[in-house]
């Protein structure tokens, strides 16, 4: 009996070394996968951070990128000036920007040169006078062959420089016009021209203001 108990012994620690060193060698293998599925969490938390920092610096950089289109937008408007006219009466048109947010300090206008006009400077109160030019527009007409009274509004080119103050800095602008006027004559007060009001045709550089001006006239008022 005690030699079959002796000779049990070896198989039974055998086979409980075996299970110990199983549940040992799966103990370590679920240690690994926990180890494993740390290192992964950890991988997916540090890519969910890097993504949430990308998008938080996206939406940043883009917001400001948009401000600064705005201000580009905005800073280009406030530069672009256009002029529109009321008449204060047939002899004068009281000229002022389309924008409230700019306001005209000075203004030079320019004639055709064909008129042998100096040009007219104002200050402070930018207007467009019919006795600025009337006789030498009348008597251009007539040298042209035009008719004494128009038909409809006719018009004058002129060229006018404009110094003026916007977001606070001071802009010129210099740009072509066309002075719409109408001209009728009157038994005994001669032909008078009454001012209509002023239409932009393009905006110009400095050195090529009077030679775009001067052939615009051309086109206007074709020699006879």
């Amino acid at each position: 009996m005690s030699e079959d108990c002796d000779h049990a012994d070896p198989t039974i620690k055998t086979e409980a070394a075996a299970q110990a060193e199983a549940r040992s060698a799966e103990a370590a293998a679920i240690r690994r996968r926990w180890i494993t599925l740390g290192e992964a969490l950890a991988v997916v938390a540090v890519v969910i951070s890097a993504l949430t920092l990308w998008n938080s610096w996206s939406e940043r950089a883009d917001t400001e990128a948009t401000n600064r289109a705005e201000a580009q937008r905005a800073s280009a408007r406030a530069q672009t000036l256009v002029l529109t006219a009321t008449r204060s009466s047939e002899r004068m048109l009281a000229l002022k920007p389309v924008s409230a947010d700019q306001s005209v300090q000075a203004q030079s206008i320019s004639f055709p040169k064909a008129l042998g006009l100096a040009p007219v400077q104002t200050t402070g109160e930018p207007r467009v006078e019919a006795g600025w030019f009337a006789d030498a527009l009348k008597k251009a007409r007539d040298n042209a062959g035009m008719p004494d009274d128009s038909r409809g509004d006719e018009r004058l080119p002129v060229a006018i420089t404009t110094q003026f103050l916007a977001d606070g800095r001071t802009h010129e602008d210099i740009a072509i016009y066309d002075v719409g006027y109408t001209i009728a004559g009157r038994l005994l007060g001669g032909h008078t021209v009454a001012l209509r009001g002023v239409s932009l045709v393009s905006h110009a550089k400095s050195g090529g203001a009077q030679a775009t001006l001067d052939a615009r006239w051309a086109k206007l008022l074709p020699s006879r």
